[in-house]
Formats: C-alpha cells, structure tokens, sequence
C-alpha cells in the first residue's frame, strides 16, 4: 500500500482548498465564530481543521471512502486484518472490546491490576469478571502482568469463559508474555484482548516489546496519544483472526461510541501512521538511546534508583518498555508523589505518573536533547533538595494477598443496588457499592461487590494522610465508605 497517501489529511486539505462553507455542525464555522481571546491562546487552526466526517470531507453516502481508506493504510502498517478509529478514547475503545466478546451475565477473564475504566467497563457491560491477579513484586510493591499458566488455571476454573482481556504494557512499562497467554485462550477457542493504551509505538521497531498484532493477539486496543503523535482521545481497535466477529465489533461501537466523531483525531491518525511507516525506526532508535542515557543519569544519583531489564532477568515480566523511565525515590526518604509535586513548581517537569514509591516520565519520538537535559537537570535538583521537603506519615501498604479480596456480588449488582454510608471504622466486612481507586495510578483497590477488609482501609486511611486523592469515592476523605445496604 502506499503509505506516504493521508487520506484524511488530504481531504481536509481539499475541503480547505475548496473553501467550502457548511451550514450545520460545528457552530463555530470552522472558526469563524470563534472569541478571539479562545483563538489566541487554542489557535485558529484548530478550527480551521474542526470539519464532520459527512457533508464535510465526504459526502452523504461517503462514496469517497476517506477513513475506510485510512484505516486499511493503519491496519497494514501495523499487520493487522482491520483496523478501527474511535475518538472517545481506550477507556471506551476497552468497554466496546469487552462487550464484543461478553454480554451481560456471561464471563470474561481480567486482569486484576486493570485501571478503572476497565472496572466501569464491568459495571456498564454487566460480565461477570473472572479476575486473574498479576504478578506482585513484593521488593518494589509493583504488580506486574499474569503469566500464561495464570490464565490457564483461570480457564480450566471456568471453561465458560468467553475470553481474556490482558493490560500490556503497565503503567510502568512491564509487558506482559502476550503470545504465551494467547495461545493458552485459543487452547480453549476463546479470543484474547489486549488493552496495549501505552504501547501504538511498539510495532515500529525491533528493539522495543511485541505488539499485540505480532503476538497472536485477536483484538488490540491502543491510545495513540499516550506514546504516539496524534491528539488526546485517539484510539484504535486492531483486529485479526475471526474468533471477534468485525461486524459486532463495529455494532457495539456504534452502540458506546460518539455520532459526533472528531476529524482532528482521524488526521491526526492517520499523519501519525504515515510518519512511522516512513521515518518510525529512526525517530524510535533516537528515543531509545535517549532513554538509556537518562536512565544511566537516574543510577548515578544516590538515592534514586531507576527501574530497567533486570526484572525480566529476574523473571518477573516478559519484557519491559525502555522508553519508560521508573525511577523508585524512597532512597530520598519521600513518596514518588512529593517528588513529583516539588518538580512540577520548583523544576517546571511534570512527570508522566507517581505512586508511594516511584515516578516515571515517558520518553518518546517528540523529545530532543533540551527536554532530556531538563529531565536530567530536574532529577540532580531533586536529589540535592530532597532534604528540604516535608516529610509526610508513610502509606501503609498492603501484603500483595491483601489486595486480593473477595468478589460477594456481581460489580453490577452492588454499584446499583441500595446503598448506604457507614464510617470507615465499621466498614470491614461489607460489601462495596462503590470503586474506590487511590490517585495515582488509578488502579482500584476496592471494586464494587468486594468485601472490605481492614487490611485495605488502613492502606486508604494512611494514603489519605500523606496526600493520596481518591477521587471516584463518594467520600473522597474516606471517613465514610458507600456499602450494599443490609436488609
């Protein structure tokens, strides 16, 4: 196929060549109605490319073909049979993959270190979640993603499952055995999911871990903006095999998606996938090489102590992203979330994630040698200011078997059923109407239908003491925790 073609792009230029003037959607009129002081600071431009997909870049019966075209282009770029745009963002694109494979009522296996789009996913879809738990690393209180022969006891438990959906790369760049556990779920004749939202950037070169397409995934879900070039909200569905069929694919949708979809996220899709297939290997190989060299500045400095390939050599996970840089600061006696607050106002770095123990930033093809000499610059500022930051009360953190709780209610049944608020003190023992997920990084540490335990509220309670936000919690301050009413 020819890639160096944009269909998207060269259609908006068209519609701008033509100086089409629309009478329906969007209000602004390409910009025209726009507040100059909203222009000044967005950019005219970005209303200027504000264009609908019909009576805009195509016509009535999309006769023209525009994103048909640019996703054919997408799916041979990256190996897969199709390939699907969606503006709403993976945090959808995962519930509509979800719901491909399981309805309401039926199973679907789940990694248990999912973030809580996938946990609403369960609530919105009504499955019945088969949670498989990851793969806890006690040493850095890091899970990591389940193994194949996890997924394969999981399986045999419940052969009615109707498939898995596996999170790889993590947050923090750990990859999952992708291969491994699909060939364990097409075993069974089931399809695998893979929500790869941090990972669009890994077909383009050799050197990084293995994209879902290329690892015998049947269905891959990715967030371009996230590690990629096009803007936020840019999300593909990749498809191969026929295990999910592409029609209820695109019906279900259709059923959670937006009828209003953006075009400045189909172009900026489709000029993303263009600049990879032509220039990826290159713009990659840099960014890894830049990535090892901010890595080798992290181990130079006492008391940080930035995380790379040993915990694959330690067996922990199968492959870990270089491009992410994870760097454990307990060594300066803080959390990685004060280490992240004095950056932002004190260095003007914004790192791309913090927890208790570690930040991270995410190096892509966009940084240069100036954001990498301000990354290593804020990294030897914070080593030397570390002791003028406050010290906080230390988050507890739970036993990893301790996050393992007991699912007494479907997660459907107890977020709508009646509910009532008890103080955090007698909240042991109940069940969970509500998602509790300590920020960051967002994964729940109480899903609707689990059995509260005090392990878990002494985690809250002190996480709330050294600055944790909790913001899905009815009760951000979890004094008082939303339970499944007793009769």
């Amino acid at each position: 196929m020819d890639h160096s073609r944009a269909p998207v792009l060269e259609a908006l230029e068209d519609f701008r060549r033509r100086g089409d003037v629309a009478y329906g959607p969007p209000g602004h009129k390409q910009g025209r109605g726009v507040d100059p002081r909203v222009a000044e600071i967005v950019g005219l431009d970005v209303f200027r490319s504000d264009v609908l997909s019909l009576n805009g870049l195509d016509d009535r019966r999309q006769s023209q073909g525009v994103l048909s075209r640019a996703q054919e282009l997408m799916a041979d770029a990256v190996g897969a049979d199709q390939a699907f745009f969606s503006t709403c963002g993976s945090s959808l694109s995962v519930k509509t993959a979800m719901l491909s494979v399981a309805g309401p009522g039926e199973k679907l296996l789940l990694s248990r270190n999912a973030h809580k789009s996938v946990i609403a996913a369960v609530i919105v879809n009504g499955v019945q979640p088969i949670w498989v738990h990851p793969k806890f690393d006690t040493e850095r209180h890091m899970a990591h993603p389940p193994e194949p022969d996890d997924v394969r006891r999981k399986l045999q438990e419940h052969p009615d499952a109707k498939g898995m959906l596996l999170i790889t790369p993590t947050d923090w760049g750990s990859c999952a055995d992708i291969r491994g556990v699909a060939r364990v779920c097409h075993e069974y004749d089931v399809p695998l999911i893979v929500d790869e939202a941090w990972g669009a950037h890994l077909p383009f070169h050799p050197d990084l871990p293995a994209f879902g397409m290329d690892a015998e995934a049947d269905l891959v879900v990715t967030s371009v903006h996230k590690m990629g070039g096009a803007i936020e909200q840019s999300s593909v569905f990749h498809l191969q095999y026929d295990r999910i069929s592409p029609e209820v694919l695109k019906q279900r949708e259709d059923l959670l998606g937006t009828t209003s979809a953006s075009t400045l996220v189909f172009a900026t899709l489709d000029g993303w996938r263009r600049q990879m297939v032509e220039h990826g290997h290159e713009l990659l190989d840099a960014a890894i090489q830049r990535a090892y060299r901010v890595r080798a500045v992290a181990e130079s400095l006492d008391g940080l102590r930035p995380m790379g390939r040993e915990i694959v050599d330690e067996g922990l996970t199968a492959a870990f992203d270089p491009l992410k840089i994870v760097i454990d600061v307990r060594g300066l006696g803080i959390s990685g979330m004060q280490a992240a607050e004095w950056l932002r106002p004190h260095r003007h770095v914004d790192v791309g994630g913090s927890d208790t123990c570690r930040i991270s930033a995410s190096i892509t093809h966009a940084d240069d040698d100036e954001t990498e000499k301000i990354l290593t610059d804020a990294l030897h500022a914070l080593v030397e200011n570390a002791d003028s930051i406050e010290r906080r009360p230390p988050v507890r953190l739970p036993a990893a078997s301790a996050l393992e709780l007991e699912q007494a209610m479907l997660p459907r049944d107890a977020f709508f059923a009646p509910a009532e608020h008890v103080p955090m003190e007698r909240a042991a023992g109940r069940i969970s109407a509500e998602t509790i997920s300590p920020y960051p990084p967002g994964v729940p540490a109480v899903a609707p239908g689990e059995v509260i335990t005090d392990e878990v509220l002494d985690y809250l309670r002190s996480g709330v003491e050294h600055g944790v936000l909790i913001p899905d919690a009815a009760d951000p301050s979890v004094k008082t925790l939303r339970v499944v009413a007793r009769d």
